[in-house]
C-alpha cells in the first residue's frame, strides 16, 4: 500500500509537525506500507531525518500549495493520500489557509483515496484568543472549508463532540472518531523517585501567546510559592507564530524570581527527562483548540494534569479515562487553590499518575496506526469489489471488459496488503471507532 502523508514534518517547527513525525515513524514500520511524506519547505537547509522519504513541496502561507501538492501526488500515484491537518496548517493568513484546505477535495477528484485527520473544528475556536480580526468572514470561510474537508473519502476527528457537531451541522461526509494516541510504542512507567526529590517541578509546556497564556499561571504560582518552599515552575516551549516575543516578555517580567525557569524550545530527545522529572503539568489555556497533545504527552509519562474546566478537556478526560483536576478558567484564585491542594497531597498525585499511565497504555500509537491501515485496506477491498461487479455489465467480447480485467490484474499484482494476522491479533483495547455517517 502506497501512502502519501501530507503534514508538517521535522525539522520544521510548524504546527502538528510532532504528530506528523510519530504517524510517519509508525507507518514506516508497518508491513506492506510504502510511505512518502509530502512535507513543508524549510526556511533554512538542514539535513532530513534519516529513514524517511520526504518531498518538501508546500510552504506555510503560500497561495499555490494545493497545485504543488496535486502535481506531486499525480506523479506518485499513491493508494492513499493522508492529510494531517488543523485549520491553520497551510497558513496563518486567511487566503493561504483557506486555499490550502481545498487540497483534500482536489485530491479526491484525481481518483486518489483521500483521508483527513482533523485536529480541530473552527466552531470550537475562541476567535478573540486566536487573534481573528474579521470573525464573520472567518466563520463563513470556516464553514465552506469544513464542507470541502468533508468532501474527502473519509475524515477522522479526535473528540466525540466534534463528530456530533459535524453530524448535526453539516450532515454529510464519512466521519470517524479516533483516539489522538500517545507518542511512544512502549511507554515506561513513571519513576516516582525522580519527582519531588527534593523539589517539586510544576511543568507548563506548549507554544505560547494565543489561547495558551502564562500570566494566569505565573500569578497563581507567585501567590502560593511561600507556602510551597520546595517547588519551582518550569515553562517550556516558544512563541506561537502569531505572537513573536511573547515568552521573552513574560520571562522579562519574572526575572526577579529564581523559582520560575524558562527553557525555550525543547527538542524531541529531551522531552523524556523534562516530563519524567516533573510532579505535575498545568494547561493554562483560556480556550481549547482540539484534543491536547500536551495532555497525551503527560499521560505517556504518567504525569498528573491540572486543566481549565473547559468542555473539550472534560470530554477528553471522560472519553480516554484520563485523570485531570480542573480549575475555573481565567480564575487566579481557583488555579492557586488547586496547585496548593495537589502539590500538598503526594498520595493524590501518585493515584493520578498511575491512572494516566494506565490510560496511555490503551492508546499507544501502534494501535492507532493499525486501525487507520485496516480502514484503508478495507476501502481498497470495497473498491476492488466494485470493479469486479462492473465486469458483469460487459459482454465477454467487448474491449471495455478486457481493459477492466487488465486494470484489475495490475492492481492485484501491486497490492501489497498489510499483515492481517497482526491487525487481528492487535486490534487495540480502545473503544471501536464510531460508524461513519453519509448523507
Amino acid at each position: 500500500m502506497k501512502i502519501a502523508l501530507v503534514t508538517a514534518f521535522p525539522p520544521s517547527r510548524q504546527a502538528l509537525n510532532e504528530y506528523g513525525f510519530h504517524i510517519a515513524d509508525e507507518l514506516r514500520q508497518q508491513t506492506g506500507v510504502d510511505l512518502t511524506i509530502l512535507g513543508d519547505e524549510l526556511s533554512e537547509p538542514v539535513p532530513e531525518l534519516s529513514g524517511f522519504t520526504v518531498i518538501r513541496c508546500w510552504s506555510f502561507n503560500r497561495m499555490g500549495n494545493a497545485f504543488s501538492l496535486i502535481r506531486i501526488i499525480r506523479q506518485l500515484k499513491p493508494d492513499v493520500v493522508w492529510f494531517n491537518l488543523g485549520f491553520a496548517s497551510f497558513g496563518g493568513k486567511p487566503l493561504p489557509a483557506f486555499f490550502g484546505l481545498t487540497t483534500p477535495a482536489l485530491t479526491r477528484l484525481c481518483s486518489c483515496y483521500t483521508h483527513v485527520t482533523l485536529h480541530q473544528l473552527f466552531e470550537t475556536v475562541n476567535l478573540s484568543d486566536a487573534g481573528i480580526k474579521s470573525p464573520l468572514l472567518y466563520s463563513a470561510a470556516g464553514h465552506v472549508a469544513t464542507h470541502l474537508l468533508l468532501s474527502a473519502n473519509s475524515l477522522s476527528v479526535l473528540l466525540p463532540a466534534y463528530h456530533r457537531t459535524l453530524r448535526r451541522k453539516y450532515r454529510r461526509g464519512a466521519v470517524n472518531v479516533r483516539h489522538h494516541g500517545i507518542f511512544a510504542s512502549r511507554p515506561e512507567p513513571p519513576n516516582f523517585d525522580l519527582r519531588g526529590n527534593p523539589v517539586h517541578r510544576v511543568l507548563a509546556f506548549g507554544k505560547w501567546g494565543t489561547y495558551k497564556r502564562l500570566e494566569l499561571l505565573v500569578t497563581a504560582f507567585e501567590s502560593i510559592q511561600s507556602q510551597l518552599p520546595q517547588t519551582e515552575l518550569i515553562i517550556a516551549g516558544g512563541d506561537h507564530p502569531k505572537t513573536p516575543g511573547y515568552v521573552r516578555g513574560v520571562a522579562e517580567s519574572t526575572k526577579h524570581n529564581p523559582r520560575i525557569r524558562f527553557l525555550g524550545y525543547v527538542p524531541e530527545e529531551s522531552l523524556s527527562n523534562l516530563f519524567r522529572t516533573a510532579s505535575l503539568t498545568v494547561l493554562p489555556y483560556t480556550s481549547s483548540a482540539g484534543s491536547s497533545g500536551v495532555a497525551h504527552l503527560a499521560c505517556q509519562y504518567g504525569l498528573p494534569i491540572l486543566a481549565p474546566d473547559i468542555e473539550d478537556f472534560v470530554e477528553l478526560a471522560q472519553q480516554e479515562f484520563i485523570s485531570m483536576e480542573f480549575f475555573t478558567p481565567n480564575d487566579v484564585d481557583s488555579l492557586a487553590h488547586k496547585l496548593l491542594s495537589l502539590i500538598g497531597s503526594p498520595e493524590r498525585l501518585t493515584v493520578m499518575a498511575q491512572q494516566n499511565f494506565s490510560a496511555a497504555l490503551q492508546m499507544a500509537m501502534p494501535q492507532i496506526i493499525r486501525q487507520y491501515i485496516h480502514s484503508f485496506d478495507m476501502q481498497r477491498r470495497v473498491k476492488m469489489l466494485k470493479t469486479f461487479s462492473r465486469l458483469r455489465r460487459f459482454k465477454r467480447w467487448t474491449p471495455a471488459r478486457r481493459l477492466t480485467v487488465r486494470r484489475l490484474e495490475r492492481r492485484l499484482l501491486t497490492w501489497d496488503r498489510p499483515a492481517q494476522d497482526e491487525i487481528a491479533s492487535n486490534p487495540g483495547s480502545t473503544k471501536p471507532e464510531s460508524s461513519g455517517f453519509t448523507r
